[in-house]
């Protein structure tokens, strides 16, 4: 029976055509948005991951308390041993030291009179060649011009810092700020290149230095600011980070020194907890709604497809087909619809979120010079969920629809067909 509802569904193609070509289009566009809005939270994750946050970070409790100002003189001491400790209670992560500063550029002429100055934001990490960290941050293919220090006192500037200051790469600026101990700190530094991360807050407002000339500069040798932790391969676990959090702060609870070291996850940082909450019921929501509505869609086109075939309905029955075959026939071709635009529908969406995923949509215009840590492109992702999401507005709403429409099959009497068929 099935082959042959299937034979005629080909051969009939005002039967099949239009209805998978609704069916997939729905299906498409439920696939997409979800990969869409777990593009954007997954986005989110990640930039604040890699500049700000890590996947969970150890800093002084007197720095936890005053982490908005991000003070140099509450930095942890002995941090190179608290890093080996680290290491070997939790190896499966990876820790990273990192000193973020700020204070004054300044880019001297040929007569070295002041050209330009401005203040910016420094953010200081390993970048040796072998450098897990100088790789997460994907300096290689962010790159603009130059290349990445290679020497002391050398620096990268984001591109668009580059510009506003008028400097071009070999250049000689001038660091001006303070030390871990508040005193005056100024050195020279040579732009060896220029870089964009697709983040205005980052591009417009931020050099980059080795950590080791950071050290130095700010007289924070075998100190740290701040040490982030990252999961093997950068993938966010929450589960895993709260647990690995519980663990180092339970012990050093015994610890009553105000500069021992505490661990706070991700969540606890910057009001990402909310944030993430929040976006995922956001998420959540619109992903329903908008599968409901398809649902409704697909509901409807099964519907009105049932309904305009009643006078075929009647003359099968005339000719001595029984009505629960009619009916079984009809929900039959409404699952095989269903499938075959679910699964069109399920490699559309598919496509078009990796195509999103990949290149992105540049919204640079929109996000403008906002503070907040929000990519310049639009990035979709491919998940596991989109595979079987698409089958519930797909199947499901149109054999939905089937199954109303076709109750009118059993209200047909054969004493009414002579009248309708004109006879």
């Amino acid at each position: 029976m099935f082959e042959f509802l299937f034979k005629g569904l080909i051969r009939d193609k005002s039967r099949s055509v239009l209805p998978v070509i609704v069916v997939a289009l729905g299906v498409s566009l439920s696939v997409f948005f979800v990969g869409y809005m777990q593009g954007m939270i997954g986005d989110m994750v990640d930039q604040n991951a890699r500049f700000s946050t890590g996947h969970m970070k150890v800093m002084s409790r007197e720095y936890v308390k005053n982490i908005a100002q991000r003070p140099l003189d509450l930095a942890l001491l002995d941090a190179d041993d608290l890093i080996a400790d680290l290491q070997k209670d939790y190896p499966e992560v990876d820790w990273v030291k990192r000193i973020n500063f700020g204070g004054i550029l300044d880019v001297p002429d040929e007569e070295g009179q002041t050209k330009t100055q401005g203040m910016a934001g420094g953010i200081a990490l390993d970048l040796s060649s072998n450098s897990s960290d100088e790789k997460r941050m994907k300096f290689e293919e962010n790159l603009v011009q130059g290349t990445l220090p290679n020497g002391p006192y050398q620096m990268i500037l984001g591109e668009g810092l580059a510009h506003r200051m008028k400097v071009k790469i070999g250049d000689k600026i001038t660091y001006f700020g303070s030390t871990m101990d508040g005193a005056m700190s100024f050195q020279n530094f040579t732009l060896v290149g220029t870089v964009s991360f697709g983040t205005s807050v980052l591009d417009d407002r931020t050099f980059i230095v080795d950590i080791k000339d950071a050290e130095q500069i700010l007289d924070m040798v075998d100190a740290a600011q701040e040490i982030l932790g990252f999961l093997p391969n950068d993938v966010y676990d929450d589960g895993k980070i709260n647990e690995i959090k519980e663990s180092f702060n339970a012990k050093m609870s015994s610890d009553t020194d105000e500069y021992a070291p505490e661990m706070l996850a991700l969540r606890d940082q910057g009001g990402m907890s909310y944030i993430l909450d929040f976006a995922g019921v956001i998420a959540g929501f619109f992903t329903t709604l908008f599968v409901v509505a398809m649902s409704i869609v697909l509901w409807n086109t099964g519907l009105l497809g049932g309904l305009r075939r009643y006078t075929e309905f009647g003359i099968r029955i005339a000719m001595g087909e029984s009505k629960k075959a009619i009916y079984k026939s009809l929900l039959v071709e409404a699952l095989i619809i269903g499938a075959i635009g679910s699964v069109i529908g399920t490699v559309l969406g598919v496509i078009l979120t990796y195509y999103l995923q990949e290149v992105g949509i540049d919204i640079s215009d929109i996000v403008g010079q906002g503070s907040m840590l929000v990519s310049n492109v639009i990035r979709a992702k491919v998940v596991p969920q989109q595979l079987w999401i698409g089958f519930i507005p797909g199947v499901a709403a149109t054999l939905l629809g089937a199954l109303l429409s076709g109750r009118g099959i059993f209200k047909r009497q054969t004493s009414q067909l002579f009248n309708e068929l004109g006879v």
